[in-house]
């Protein structure tokens, strides 16, 4: 049944200037006509000024996301239709309280002049944990920014002096090839599988930083296996793809932990690629290393996906088959 006139209200978001309305609009209006699609409330530019009219649930949830990419624009200095998204499906999956607190958690990045800003309660608690605990462990779907995250928390915190240098690791898990049988010398049979934390790198430091930071060994991007009988003091160590490491090599990495170092351990335990038969290593130390003082385990969901919309949807299908597989079994 159509809302009677009376039953609508309208409440004005005010904007700075010119630049501003361009960027909260977008081009031809674009943002304004995907947050009506998306609030259902009608939002009407008069110059600086923003009018949101419809019934009050639709106009207060449309107020508060177009505030909120006020905030982010004023603080990074930039705002995409990405942001908009990520904002629009938090504000459906919580209150609009679930704003509160995200900008507290972001990260300053200096070397690009960034601020990455949690796109979730839970990537802000993720943060808050690597702030405050010497030991994380981030288990989640692909997209959820655990290791993104991570890297971004260890930048700053060498640009910010808290540590010496930034060891970032993966497990080199053979996927239907043989590594011998690639070209080069080891570094460069390894190197595509570590390729993910280099483009990661490159989002948040200048290329001639980056190799600056290599050649002084300030930066360390390496597979796993080089972490053997080191110890590793005034480090930021990430290892990321934790769910392909063996028990034996989780071992090995969490006891490099030396003096004055944070380390952060990333994965997924659906995605594991060791032979059958092989325990993963972030399985066994979710179970034996749970309840210690000084490390937290932080659990992400599809619902803190930061990629396309479709990668949540890519996520529920398998995860749909998957149910329908163990049921088959049994």
């Amino acid at each position: 049944m159509a809302l009677e006139q009376d039953q609508f209200i309208e409440q004005v978001v005010e904007l700075a200037d010119h630049q501003e309305t361009l960027a909260v609009c977008g081009h031809h209006d674009e943002h304004l006509r995907y947050l009506s699609g998306a609030l259902g409330a009608r939002i009407v530019p008069r110059g600086n000024i923003l009018k949101i009219i419809g019934s009050p649930e639709p106009v207060g949830k449309t107020r508060t996301v177009l505030e909120e990419m006020l905030t982010t624009l004023r603080r990074r200095g930039s705002l995409k239709r990405r942001d908009i998204k990520q904002l629009v499906m938090l504000l459906s999956q919580e209150s609009p309280e679930a704003f509160e607190g995200l900008w507290q958690g972001a990260v300053r990045v200096p070397s690009r002049k960034k601020i990455i800003k949690p796109m979730s309660p839970r990537q802000a608690d993720y943060l808050k944990a690597i702030q405050e605990t010497d030991v994380v462990f981030g288990i989640g779907p692909a997209g959820t920014g655990k290791t993104y995250l991570a890297m971004a928390m260890a930048v700053a915190s060498l640009e910010q002096g808290e540590v010496n240098r930034i060891i970032l690791a993966r497990p080199a898990v053979e996927a239907g090839e043989s590594l011998g049988f690639l070209p080069g010398d080891m570094l460069e049979k390894v190197n595509p599988y570590l390729r993910p934390l280099y483009d990661a790198l490159y989002d948040m430091m200048e290329p001639e930083r980056v190799h600056r930071y290599m050649d002084q060994g300030t930066l360390e991007v390496a597979p796993l296996a080089f972490m053997r009988g080191r110890t590793l003091n005034d480090s930021f160590i990430v290892l990321d793809e934790a769910q392909n490491t063996t028990q034996e090599q989780m071992k090995m990495f969490l006891t490099r932990l030396g003096f004055d170092s944070k380390t952060v351990i990333t994965g997924d335990v659906t995605q594991v690629d060791l032979p059958r038969g092989r325990k993963s290593g972030l399985v066994e130390a979710e179970e034996i290393l749970r309840g210690i003082d000084g490390i937290r385990f932080v659990y992400f969901t599809r619902d803190d996906v930061v990629r396309h919309p479709l990668v949540q949807q890519i996520i529920d299908a398998y995860e749909r088959l998957n149910v329908d597989r163990e049921m088959t079994e049994r």
